[in-house]
């Protein structure tokens, strides 16, 4: 960075050289360096070089090495902010609290979204096709605990089973294979979370008007 000033101080008269190196305080550690070199090319070296010179030295370098990381990330971030921008996705932790939460039915459809939002058709539907597949089977398995043991209270310990066991498909199966690492923006949660209370509380609304006709 001294070599900024070099032409400038080279036009400066030896008076107004010294007066940065004894005023130093007031300027900038890189220009004081440049006076102070261009002094020892004239042959008058300051009284105060071999003094001041160490220290301006150490300063200047960290500026310049502080200066070099502030480039660096300044084109990284341009890098990102030129490349296309990355998916907006419905994360794994948000995938595997919804199905803990609410159902796997719910995890598994923020995951079939993020297909779609990935235009991968396929691999959305084939995520339905397991959702139902496994409705299906923990249905029938239900009925049978509960007819063949009379589980009663205990069949939400199995339905709690039932949805872990569909958080690690949707973790370790679904997600490295279908997302993978590719870099994606966390989608927010809150209206999915919305949706899942609405539809919650429409279903406790209608259950005791469907109760009757049930019968």
């Amino acid at each position: 960075m001294a070599e900024e000033y070099a032409d400038k101080m080279a036009r400066k008269t030896d008076a107004e050289l010294h007066h940065y190196v004894t005023g130093r305080a007031q300027y900038r550690d890189d220009a004081v360096l440049a006076a102070l070199d261009e002094l020892a090319r004239r042959g008058q070296p300051h009284p105060e070089d071999y003094q001041v010179r160490p220290e301006l030295e150490a300063v200047v370098q960290a500026q310049v090495a502080q200066a070099a990381e502030v480039r660096q990330l300044a084109e990284r971030q341009t890098e990102v902010a030129a490349a296309p921008d990355s998916p907006v996705l419905y994360s794994p932790v948000t995938i595997a609290m919804f199905s803990m939460f609410f159902s796997f039915l719910a995890g598994g459809i923020l995951l079939a979204i993020n297909m779609f939002r990935l235009k991968e058709g396929r691999k959305g539907l084939a995520v339905v096709m397991f959702m139902l597949g496994l409705m299906l089977a923990s249905s029938y398995a239900l009925q049978w605990l509960m007819q063949t043991y009379a589980l009663g209270l205990r069949t939400q310990l199995v339905s709690v089973a039932i949805n872990l066991v569909a958080v690690l498909a949707y973790l370790l199966f679904f997600w490295p294979r279908y997302v993978g690492a590719r870099p994606y923006v966390s989608r927010p949660w809150l209206s999915a979370l919305l949706v899942c209370m609405a539809l919650i509380g429409l279903y406790m609304w209608a259950l005791p008007h469907l109760l009757p006709l049930a019968k």
